[in-house]
């Protein structure tokens, strides 16, 4: 697990991520925090089977859970693109429509990215865009990230020197 000034991340786990969307009350349970309906987003959806089939070792490097303490609800999922390839791991983040713009994805990358960097074989955090994806853009740069290149629409981002914002 994982701490920032609200929230709490944690890996999904992957009994969690096989009871997801269908048994939504299994998955609840699994992980102590409440669901709201809005998660998981169907981006997420199209991820739970890998995560699912993580062993606990490779949950670390896959799908994330934001909980907020203050509510003990999930409030959106940040996580990995895999594990670390030449010391670079990507990183992605959503947050459920009627949790969005209260700071929590910023939140959320800083302290993921400060615990990525903590990781062997973790020189580097990357994370890609839309360049029209204003949101996001503004996660990013509050987060640490800055722009390495843009091709195609997409904003490709890297921590500016391995480390988070602080």
């Amino acid at each position: 697990m994982q701490r920032s000034h609200r929230l709490d991340l944690t890996p999904l786990p992957a009994a969690a991520a096989a009871a997801l969307p269908d048994d939504r009350d299994a998955a609840a349970a699994l992980l102590g925090v409440a669901l709201p309906a809005s998660w998981p987003q169907v981006d997420l959806l199209d991820i739970l089977p890998m995560q699912a089939s993580a062993d606990p070792d490779g949950e670390r490097y896959g799908i994330w859970v934001m909980v907020e303490r203050a509510t003990n609800g999930v409030v959106g999922d940040i996580g990995f693109m895999g594990p670390p390839a030449d010391g670079v791991v990507e990183i992605g983040f959503s947050v459920v429509p009627e949790r969005r713009r209260l700071g929590f994805a910023s939140e959320a990358a800083a302290a993921l990215v400060g615990w990525a960097i903590g990781q062997p074989g973790v020189d580097r955090v990357v994370a890609r865009c839309d360049s029209d994806n204003d949101a996001s853009i503004g996660v990013l740069e509050r987060a640490g990230f800055v722009r390495t290149g843009d091709a195609g629409g997409v904003i490709h981002w890297t921590t500016a020197d391995g480390r988070p914002a602080t």
